[in-house]
């Protein structure tokens, strides 16, 4: 009986001592890298490697544009001179002065002012003016924003923008929108000659 013991002892041993042998010969025969990952990790790995090269190639555009600041723009005379005249009218509207504020428009028959309605003339867009704004509360208060001016030539010049008016809810709400306008030089300075605003 302790024969027969002693013998199962030693196959056993012998059996575990041929897998042993036999599992480090496999690991001395591969490559580093297929010891630190096994095959049935390797195609997952790439996987995810190719994954995220692909992630990269299609953000790397995004972030450089949202890191890449806006070019400064330093504004000619011209430029300068436009902004002022709006800058003016600004003022003369939140002072409840109409005849100031149009005197930023030429006083010509063929100035247009395109709203709702068309009107022709300068006399014509000051009527409109006040038949939209018949007092101070109707007018509120204006402000003007995101201005653009782009210059044709030494004499006619392109200005677009938006405008808020500011007022309580029974003289008409809050109002908004946006314009453009096409400017003359003219012998009294920049003047509007075509006001289209929505």
């Amino acid at each position: 009986m302790t024969s027969t013991r002693a013998e199962i002892f030693r196959m056993v041993y012998y059996q575990s001592d041929l897998t042993r042998n036999s599992f480090m010969k496999q690991l001395h025969e591969t490559t580093p890298n297929q010891r630190a990952f096994p095959s049935r990790f390797l195609m997952p790995l790439r996987s995810f490697l190719r994954l995220a090269a692909v992630f990269l190639v299609l953000l790397a555009p995004v972030m450089l544009s949202a890191q890449a600041p806006e070019p400064l723009h330093t504004a000619s005379r011209q430029e300068l001179d436009v902004i002022k005249v709006l800058l003016a009218q600004e003022a003369a509207w939140n002072r409840g002065d109409l005849t100031a504020f149009a005197s930023g428009y030429k006083d010509s028959p063929d100035t247009l002012f395109i709203t709702h309605q068309i009107s022709r003339s300068y006399a014509g867009m000051l009527d409109q003016y006040k038949r939209d704004y018949p007092n101070r509360a109707a007018m509120g208060n204006l402000t003007f924003s995101e201005l653009e001016v782009h210059t044709l030539d030494e004499n006619f010049a392109v200005c677009i923008g938006k405008y808020h008016l500011d007022r309580g809810k029974k003289d008409g709400g809050n109002a908004g929108g946006i314009f453009s306008l096409v400017f003359e030089k003219t012998s009294d300075g920049w003047k509007i000659i075509i006001d289209h605003t929505t």
